[in-house]
């Protein structure tokens, strides 16, 4: 099983849970329904592990030329594509019977168009024809959030979708940062990531610019929550430390692209620390 489980690539899915378990708790105003949780958590594991392993079917051609996906399990003829592919049906079905099941159809309907969106839009569209991809290409990896609200609340309100914007202009900044460390790989490839086809000045302006909607955007969520001002002070503090990782990305180019990979693991660590004072608000 371990290709297999190598196709739904589970640490990039981590990412997707962290903001999901989040938005379940803020739409249940408290603890949400313990069976919708979990049945939310697996489908939606499943489900973006299903749109990863459609993925590494389309794109096995351009992973063999890039040293960060040359060991992936198709192009190291672990699983052929035909069985990539049916893996890829089989847990898609399988997600959406779970939500359908255990959640209600605007959940189901929400984790439909995450998968179609990041194989469609994201994979066969944008990716190799655009240096603004993963601008519209990140979407797919907002959706989750809508999925948590949804499932609990069979309703989208307006913090929903202020946390999809949060999340949709922190993409940028966190992919373009592992792209610079990359961007001979996504040279080779003829992938058009922005650091390939631009100077590194544009790239850090760009970057700087979703930062800042990013930052204008976790206030705006609060407010839409009617958060208490400890929630601000929080959320001021995490936005500080990100900005001040941005600041490193200055000088020369080799300097730029040493700071580029801290940036990528700050990053992370911002929209953890969100989701969990997140958490930490809707339980409060």
């Amino acid at each position: 099983m371990k290709p297999y489980i190598a196709l739904m690539k589970l640490r990039v899915v981590e990412l997707l849970l962290v903001t999901t378990v989040p938005s379940l708790f803020l739409a249940a105003d408290g603890l949400p329904p313990w069976d919708v949780a979990i049945a939310t958590l697996v489908g939606g594991t499943l489900a973006a592990g299903a749109a990863n392993a459609f993925n590494m079917v389309i794109e096995s051609d351009i992973d063999q030329l890039m040293g960060r996906t040359s060991k992936r399990p198709i192009v190291n003829d672990q699983v052929s594509e035909e069985k990539a592919l049916a893996f890829a049906f089989a847990i898609s079905i399988l997600s959406l019977a779970i939500f359908w099941v255990f959640t209600n159809p605007l959940a189901t309907a929400l984790t439909v168009s995450a998968i179609a969106f990041y194989v469609f839009a994201y994979t066969l569209l944008l990716k190799r024809r655009t240096p603004q991809n993963i601008v519209w290409g990140g979407i797919a990896g907002c959706i989750p959030v809508l999925i948590g609200w949804a499932a609990v609340s069979n309703t989208l309100a307006a913090p929903a979708w202020w946390f999809f914007l949060l999340i949709f202009f922190w993409t940028p900044p966190h992919f373009w940062a592992l792209a610079v460390k990359y961007k001979e790989d996504y040279a080779r490839a003829g992938v058009p990531m922005l650091p390939v086809v631009a100077p590194m000045a544009t790239v850090v302006w760009q970057m700087w610019m979703h930062a800042s909607f990013m930052v204008i955007t976790s206030y705006l969520l609060l407010f839409s929550l009617s958060a208490p001002l400890w929630s601000y002070l929080v959320f001021t503090l995490v936005n500080l430390f990100f900005l001040a990782s941005l600041t490193r990305m200055r000088g020369e180019a080799s300097k730029v692209e040493k700071a580029a990979i801290r940036v990528f693991h700050d990053s992370i660590t911002y929209l953890s620390l969100m989701s969990l004072a997140l958490l930490v608000l809707a339980l409060l």
